[in-house]
Order: C-alpha cells, then sequence, then structure tokens
C-alpha cells in the first residue's frame, strides 16, 4: 500500500509541475532581436550592410556643397570632373580593397602603378619595342610585383605592413632607375605610342559631360571584381581567409594560395591604373600621383571595408572614392583652402575607422 501511495504522490507531483511550466510560459526570457535597443538594432544593420554608412556620408556631402556652391556643383561637366579625378583613386581602391579584406594592407599600390607605367612608356617611346608588347611587359611587371608582395606575406609569414613599406621603397628606387628620374612628353606618347593614351579618350555625353574611357573601364573593373567576390569560390575563399584564417584553414580552404592569388590580382589592376594614370596626364611621369596609394587607402577605409578583414565590399569603395572627390571638388568650389580639404579628409578616416571599431561589437 505504501508503495502505492509514494507512485501516486509522484504522478501527481509531476503533473503539478507541468502545469506549472505551461501556465509560466510568458515569464521565459526571450532574446529576440525585437528586444534589443533602437540603437543596438542599427548597430547590427549597418554591421550587415558596411556600404549604408559611406552612402548616407556621401548623400549628405553632395546635400551641404550643392548649397555652399550653388548650381556649380550640380554642373554636368563638374559632376563629370570628379568621375574623372576619381578614376585612379578607384581602380587603386580596388586593389587595395582585395587585399584589406584579407586582413592585410598594400603600401605599395602607388609605387607599383608609377612602375608599370614607367615600363610601359620607356619600352614604347625610349626603347622602341612595338606597343603592345611594351604593354603587356608593364601589366607583367605589375603581376610580378603584387606576386612577390604575396610571396613574402603568404610563405614566408612577414607582416604585410613590413613587407608591403619594404617594397613600397624597393619600387620607389626602381622608378628612378628605370626612368633616370625623366618625364616623357605627352606629345611623344601621343606620335608614336598613342595605345597608352586611350583611356584618356573622352566621350561627351550631353550637357557639357564627358567621360574618359579610364572611368568606363573602372566601372567594368568594379562589376567583374565584385562578381568574383559575390559568385564565385575564390572569392568566399578571401572573406573567409580575412575573417578567421585558422577556420578558413581548418575548412579545408588553402590561405597560403588565397594570399598569393589576391597579392597577384592587385598588383595586375595597380599596372591597369598605371595604364589610367598615362591616360589622364598624357605624360609618363616618375613623379605622377605621389598621393595616390594613402588615397587609394582612404577610399576603402571611409568605403566601409573592415581594416581588421573579412567584411567590405568593392562597391563602398567606390562610394568612398567618390566621397572623397566630392568633398575635395565642393571645397574647392567654395573657396576653401587645401590645407582644410586635407584636414576634412584626415577626419572623415578617423570617423570611419572609429565607426568600423563600434560596428564590430555587433559580432562580438
Amino acid at each position: 500500500m505504501a508503495w502505492v501511495l509514494k507512485m501516486s504522490d509522484d504522478q501527481a507531483g509531476l503533473a503539478a509541475a507541468e502545469s506549472g511550466l505551461a501556465a509560466n510560459t510568458t515569464s521565459v526570457a526571450k532574446f529576440d532581436e525585437e528586444d534589443f535597443s533602437a540603437l543596438r538594432r542599427l548597430q547590427h544593420f549597418l554591421h550587415a550592410n558596411p556600404t549604408a554608412i559611406p552612402f548616407i556620408v556621401l548623400m549628405i556631402g553632395v546635400a551641404i556643397f550643392s548649397l555652399a556652391a550653388g548650381g556649380t556643383f550640380f554642373a554636368p561637366f563638374n559632376l563629370s570632373l570628379v568621375l574623372q579625378q576619381v578614376t585612379i583613386i578607384g581602380v587603386l581602391g580596388i586593389a587595395q580593397t582585395l587585399i584589406i579584406l584579407t586582413a592585410g594592407i598594400d603600401l605599395s599600390v602607388g609605387a607599383i602603378m608609377v612602375l608599370s607605367s614607367i615600363v610601359m612608356g620607356r619600352l614604347a617611346v625610349v626603347t622602341g619595342v612595338p606597343v603592345e608588347a611594351s604593354f603587356a611587359i608593364g601589366l607583367a611587371t605589375g603581376l610580378a610585383c603584387g606576386l612577390f608582395n604575396g610571396i613574402l606575406v603568404a610563405l614566408v609569414k612577414l607582416p604585410p605592413f613590413i613587407v608591403t613599406l619594404g617594397t613600397w621603397s624597393i619600387y620607389g628606387a626602381m622608378v628612378i632607375f628605370i626612368s633616370q628620374s625623366e618625364t616623357i612628353r605627352s606629345q611623344d606618347v601621343a606620335t608614336i605610342a598613342p595605345l597608352l593614351q586611350w583611356l584618356g579618350t573622352r566621350l561627351s555625353i550631353g550637357g557639357g559631360a564627358v567621360l574618359t574611357f579610364g572611368t568606363v573601364g573602372m566601372l567594368l573593373m568594379a562589376a567583374s571584381v565584385w562578381y568574383v567576390l559575390n559568385n564565385t569560390a575564390f572569392g568566399r575563399h578571401v572573406y573567409a581567409t580575412g575573417d578567421d584564417p585558422e577556420a578558413a584553414r581548418l575548412a579545408g580552404i588553402n590561405t597560403t594560395a588565397t594570399l598569393i592569388a589576391v597579392y597577384a590580382l592587385a598588383g595586375l589592376i595597380c599596372a591597369v591604373a598605371g595604364w589610367v594614370s598615362i591616360g589622364r596626364i598624357g605624360a609618363v611621369s616618375p613623379l605622377g600621383s605621389q598621393n595616390a596609394n594613402l588615397d587609394a587607402i582612404t577610399a576603402v577605409v571611409i568605403g566601409g571595408t573592415s581594416l581588421f578583414g573579412g567584411r567590405g565590399s568593392i562597391a563602398g569603395t567606390l562610394v568612398g572614392a567618390l566621397i572623397v572627390g566630392v568633398f575635395r571638388n565642393g571645397l574647392a568650389l567654395a573657396g576653401v583652402d587645401v590645407l582644410w580639404q586635407e584636414f576634412s579628409v584626415g577626419s572623415l578616416i578617423i570617423i570611419a575607422v572609429a565607426t568600423d571599431q563600434w560596428l564590430r561589437k555587433a559580432s562580438a
């Protein structure tokens, strides 16, 4: 009898516990996104859409400078001029984006660009090598420089900052040696090797606005790289390597080959930027685009690509390049001194990095 009573008590207790849990389901802690504050939701949204902030900044800049500079800013010719001014920065920014997505950095992109242009120009104009062969050798020069950087980073395991700081000086010295500190005049290039100036050809699109083949090429290159990053296995490997290289390696990704390929591709794109620079200025100069390297990094950072790797986009880089171009153009039209133009761009860099740090907390 005692055993029967004990079983009865146990069953009654179990039933009471179940009914109690059922009655208190509303008091169970919930961790749904709806419980987060509005600031937390914004943080997650911006983390998932890294291009949103630079796009908003670009729209604010356009609004401010359209008021400050009047109708001059929105003149078709001025808007097309901004596009032409950011073409070189945009192409270099595409190369730099690939590197930074892997949590690296390449300080030598500007030097690779100038070196490639010098090789093209000297071979075609001074040495007499057929322009098609000179062009191909110039592209190969950029590819080789990027490959050398990638081998030092991926195989020798040296820090990207130190490697590219060293190769920046090496490639810069090669520029002076090969060019002999001489500028090839635009008239000589136009006469002997017009192909090198082809990307500078202007296209009238109406209303006084003009575009160059270089700008069109930048947009096509950006679309191609965007497709590769978002729709191919290689693109996924790039993001995975930058986000967590050890986890990527354990998942079967050859991170060494990925890094080498990224640096080599970036070098090739820098060589294309060298071709664009010849079309932009007409001449082949060892002193051309000295600030292009820093401007490219600026465009990438302002465009929302994380310096810690694994997050960013090509579209954001183009928006970042436009922000730099719009701010400099708008401040110039408003009569602001060049000193304060650089001050504003530097401030944007600090704000962009601080924002990136804040957004990274969303994934923690």
